[in-house]
């Protein structure tokens, strides 16, 4: 009777996914909308065209390793690992990873970190590593900075990639680039030309959690921005890939997903929120038709969130995500 009890109940972390019967009881809509919404997505396919297979550049991402390393990676042009090298943060925890990449075969790879690497952030610094430095080889680690790669294979495409690794306060003082949720740490900070971004947080309600532990002011710099690709990780239980269109319809979700979580009954009589529902469904059949029938560019964004930690057990159970732009 317990085991069946504790499903109608919240997780015990806020980093851990609800169980069924509790997301339906605190919020039918909301429950509905995420079902709604990947069945769109679905249905309406990949957010940008690939290129034609000469020119197509391979992306292998990974993030959430903490220390860890996976037995093998799928070959590609760059690596990208999105934060959290390390579980303490330490110059000797960092140092190990950073070696680790470098003696990985792959031409680029690029690198932020994470609030669990706290030597980058000074703030978050322990005191025996004050005064230490980082060999990063031949690691491009950004840190609010951007990389532009030429692919001499690829017809000499150029992509330029952006790095960030501030996330909305979630620990104490030995988590690193932290800030309050209710602060704006995204606003024109994003370089408009960037074709590839790489963040820590993922942006709220994309690849999160229904608690909503991504940032809001990165998805309002998002519909700025519109990277052909963004990675990140951050939150293990939101690990996969979502494809993301930049319209009326994307715009209906993410209200819906704001909602507070009002319950069943409230939910039943929420006359603006069940409008808000199909109105989701109305755009999101436009979107397919443009997709399927009209053959429009989707020019969205393809999100990926890299995590290969599985949840909060300490075991690198996802596999690493591989893209083709």
């Amino acid at each position: 009777m317990a085991f069946i009890l504790d499903h109608f109940k919240p997780p015990p972390s806020p980093f851990e996914p609800p169980p069924l019967p509790y997301r339906v009881i605190a919020s039918a809509i909301k429950y509905l909308t995420q079902i709604l919404y990947n069945l769109i997505l679905f249905l309406r396919g990949p957010a940008t065209p690939k290129p034609p297979l000469p020119s197509r550049i391979r992306l292998v991402c990974i993030s959430d390793t903490h220390t860890r390393k996976p037995s093998s990676l799928p070959p590609g042009d760059v690596l990208i690992h999105a934060g959290d090298l390390t579980n303490a943060g330490t110059v000797a925890e960092i140092q190990e990873q950073v070696d680790w990449l470098a003696s990985l075969s792959y031409e680029n790879k690029i690198v932020i970190a994470g609030n669990h690497d706290s030597f980058c952030d000074p703030r978050s610094r322990r005191k025996e590593d004050v005064g230490r430095e980082i060999d990063w080889r031949d690691v491009h680690y950004l840190q609010y900075s951007s990389i532009t790669l030429t692919f001499l294979k690829q017809a000499n495409r150029r992509l330029q990639f952006y790095g960030a690794p501030q996330i909305p306060q979630c620990g104490g003082e030995k988590f690193a680039f932290q800030y309050r949720r209710s602060d704006d740490a995204w606003s024109g900070t994003i370089p408009i030309e960037t074709d590839v971004l790489i963040t820590h947080t993922p942006p709220r309600h994309h690849l999160d959690l229904p608690s909503g532990l991504g940032c809001d002011f990165l998805l309002k710099e998002l519909w700025k921005v519109r990277p052909k690709v963004h990675v990140f990780g951050h939150v293990h239980a939101g690990y996969g890939q979502e494809s993301v269109f930049w319209d009326d319809g994307q715009r209906a979700y993410e209200r819906l997903c704001a909602r507070g979580e009002k319950g069943v009954l409230r939910d039943m009589v929420a006359v603006g929120a069940w409008i808000g529902v199909v109105r989701l469904a109305i755009y999101g059949v436009l979107g397919i038709l443009w997709s399927r029938v009209w053959r429009g560019d989707g020019g969205g964004t393809l999100m990926i969130n890299s995590s290969l930690m599985y949840r909060s057990t300490g075991k690198l159970g996802n596999a690493p995500q591989v893209v083709e732009i």
